[in-house]
């Protein structure tokens, strides 16, 4: 079976479900916060590897074999959830533009542990060692933009999202 399908339920949830559910959340999802020094690097990196991570999927095959395929599964289906969640958590912030609610209780970026824990089980569900390192180069330069958006954050909201930072773990 092609992996295709894999990416369809991202973009349904990335682009459709966030749309539906605000269209200003959809614009603030595509926001990059300014970046400095190795920031921009890790960006092209980011873009490249997320686009990369789309194409290759696009190519490979999901394996038969019974114990990758039910294990990448419940990690896909893990991953799913947290994505659906996360984004739905995403596009109703507090009012003061700060999201304090469901996983942002628990990190500060869910829906990029989310994108993770979903292409993971990708990895595992196609057994490809090429997809596994483009998935940790996506990571790595995924961790770049997150300083750069806390960096805009604190700047935008100050003490408040400093207490936050102080309450909540970055991931997990």
């Amino acid at each position: 079976m092609n992996s295709f399908i894999t990416v369809i339920p991202l973009i349904l949830i990335r682009f459709g479900l966030l749309s539906i559910l605000d269209k200003e959340a959809l614009k603030r999802a595509t926001f990059f916060a300014p970046l400095i020094g190795k920031e921009k690097v890790a960006y092209w990196v980011y873009q490249t590897s997320n686009i990369l991570i789309f194409v290759y999927l696009c190519l490979l095959k999901i394996t038969t074999n019974p114990h990758w395929f039910n294990i990448g599964l419940v990690i896909y289906g893990l991953g799913v959830l947290l994505c659906v969640v996360s984004v739905s958590n995403f596009a109703k912030p507090a009012k003061n533009g700060i999201n304090f609610k469901g996983l942002y209780q628990f990190s500060r970026n869910p829906m990029y542990v989310a994108y993770f824990i979903y292409f993971f089980g990708c990895v595992l569900l196609t057994q490809s060692l090429i997809l596994l390192a483009i998935l940790i180069v996506f990571q790595i330069s995924a961790h770049w933009i997150i300083l750069s958006e806390e960096r805009w954050c604190v700047k935008k909201f100050g003490k408040e999202y400093i207490n936050y930072m102080t309450n909540v773990k970055r991931y997990i």
